[in-house]
């Protein structure tokens, strides 16, 4: 989004930084996945009118809503159940991409 240059590089740095720390953790078995979660309901979210989280949910592609917290434990838990996954930036956002 326009005006996001700062929020944009520390979540770029963030992305850059999971696969090389991983990497160096790797002798010591632990693993590092990086999860990058779109527009979730969060109490935060949860503060806006009723008219504001229907707009923010349209735009995602689909499913076309907010996520919702169960959704993102049901990732966290498929990741720490299969030990192949490593080193990877997984996006959890319902294809969206934010507009200028």
């Amino acid at each position: 989004e326009v005006g996001q240059a700062a929020y944009s590089a520390s979540k770029g740095g963030i992305v850059a930084m999971t696969l090389p720390i991983a990497r160096d953790l790797a002798p010591l078995g632990i693993r590092v996945v990086t999860i990058a979660p779109g527009l979730f309901s969060t109490p935060l979210l949860a503060g806006l009118p009723e008219k504001v989280k229907t707009f923010l949910g349209q735009q995602v592609p689909f499913p076309s809503r907010l996520g919702q917290p169960a959704e993102y434990a049901h990732l966290v838990q498929a990741l720490v159940e299969n030990p192949m996954i490593n080193g990877e930036v997984i996006r959890l956002d319902g294809a969206l991409r934010m507009q200028p």
